[in-house]
């Protein structure tokens, strides 16, 4: 939306007050992302009310669950538009209310249509569309699907994103490329179950072949892989990154729990013993691999017991990063017709407890690496401190994972995007401190 915008000649600004158009995107996968979209919302209306707006748009994930709700609760609101009507952004900013006396557009599904199924959304797009990076220049995602066909008990992205669909190879490959001449060091490729890429187009070995391809392009240093799934992560995927030079040894596998009664009841594929053997057969075929997972606690019906099966399943597996998230009852779901049975008290202490464990356990871990001989991006300065900079490992991912803070160095000899050698000499937690090395 971005790019577009700016492409249609539109001038873009980080300051509210500033704005003739307000664009608020919004998620609404839990409750808390509910509520900070609709505050966000809000904030803009009464920016609009007393300051120089004069258009308020409404997009993404929030837009497309509750597009006639959110309209009719907030009349503020000029324009609505789903995950399926990303081109529309640049006729809602200069859309029909230029014109005096003109009605605002508005995108959304009116209340007084014959009820029906809405359409799911269809869009995605390609690498003719235009781009302007939201990260800084030296990394980038690249979204290489849309959509997911899992019917998971605890999600709705299904209905917010419709079927999913791949992007064909050239596609991304030319996106990747015109990346790379922008100055992007680091891919990172996504989408709702990335492993699946290509499964929809009967392509088999799509995903091996599209990191094979990438791995060839110039000036790309990193190419790193996220949300992957269970059921599809395959050997030649496996294979690609073990030989790939530029594809990071990074496995990032929402596993959401290892009770088998509770994955039976969340729908997920598998059990805590296909997980054992999976997570094994991944460190015998990818040597050094970094694996993150994330998982959900307080589902209906979790016990005691289950969350005892989670606390081993963390302890036998020694992740390198672990989220964990407490069950947010969404309509939409088919848990949503489950007794919420869990106290949100319980949720949280439980969530506490496997944070607790693998803090213990990666703090242990980290405090082994020091005096170890590494490869660090540059992400740029770390804020807290003028003489030091913050980097990653290969191991980790920005924004998601701890990070490098790199001491010893005159900071202006760096730049982001930068990789160079460093040797770990101290360790903080999740965090490390490094210092360069020749």
């Amino acid at each position: 939306m971005l790019g577009l915008a700016q492409d249609a000649g539109h001038e873009l600004t980080r300051d509210p007050a500033a704005a003739d158009v307000l664009v608020v995107n919004t998620c609404a996968f839990i409750d808390s992302a509910k509520q900070e979209s609709i505050d966000a919302i809000l904030e803009m209306a009464q920016h609009k009310k007393d300051g120089s707006a004069r258009r308020l748009i409404v997009t993404g994930c929030l837009a497309e669950r509750y597009r006639d709700e959110l309209r009719k609760e907030i009349p503020e609101i000029d324009a609505v538009l789903g995950t399926g009507e990303v081109p529309e952004i640049v006729k809602a900013i200069g859309g029909a209310a230029a014109a005096p006396g003109a009605s605002p557009l508005t995108f959304f599904r009116t209340a007084n249509r014959e009820p029906r199924e809405p359409q799911p959304p269809t869009y995605i797009y390609d690498a003719d569309t235009p781009r302007l990076l939201a990260t800084p220049r030296h990394y980038a995602y690249i979204k290489i699907a849309e959509g997911c066909d899992y019917k998971c008990a605890f999600c709705i992205i299904p209905k917010l994103r419709g079927a999913y669909r791949s992007r064909p190879e050239d596609s991304i490959v030319a996106e990747a490329e015109a990346l790379a001449a922008r100055g992007v060091k680091e891919l990172l490729l996504i989408s709702q179950d990335t492993t699946f890429y290509g499964i929809d187009r009967r392509e088999r070995g799509a995903l091996a072949r599209l990191l094979r391809r990438l791995d060839t392009v110039p000036g790309i240093e990193w190419i790193r892989l996220l949300y992957l799934y269970p059921t599809t992560i395959d050997d030649e995927t496996l294979a690609a990154m073990a030989e790939c030079e530029h594809v990071c040894k990074y496995i990032d596998l929402p596993l959401q729990h290892a009770a088998n009664p509770v994955l039976q009841r969340m729908k997920r594929p598998g059990t805590r013993q296909k997980y054992d053997e999976l997570l094994n057969h991944i460190r015998r075929l990818v040597p050094g691999v970094s694996l993150r997972t994330t998982f959900i606690v307080g589902f209906p019906g979790e016990t005691d017991a289950d969350v005892d099966e989670l606390e081993s399943f963390v302890r036998d597996h020694a992740f390198d990063h672990v989220g964990v998230f407490t069950y947010s009852h969404e309509e939409g779901t088919s848990a949503f017709s489950l007794d919420n049975d869990v106290p949100q008290a319980t949720k949280t202490k439980r969530r506490e407890r496997i944070m607790g464990v693998q803090k213990r356990l990666v703090k242990a871990r980290q405090k082994a690496r020091i005096g170890e001989h590494a490869r660090l991006l540059i992400d740029g300065p770390a804020g807290e401190h003028e003489l030091v900079l913050k980097g990653r490992l290969a191991s980790q991912a920005p924004d998601i994972d701890a990070s490098v803070y790199l001491t010893e160095c005159n900071p202006a000899d760096f730049r982001g995007g930068d990789v160079i050698s460093v040797e770990i000499v101290g360790a903080r937690d999740y965090d490390l401190i490094a210092r360069p090395i020749a």
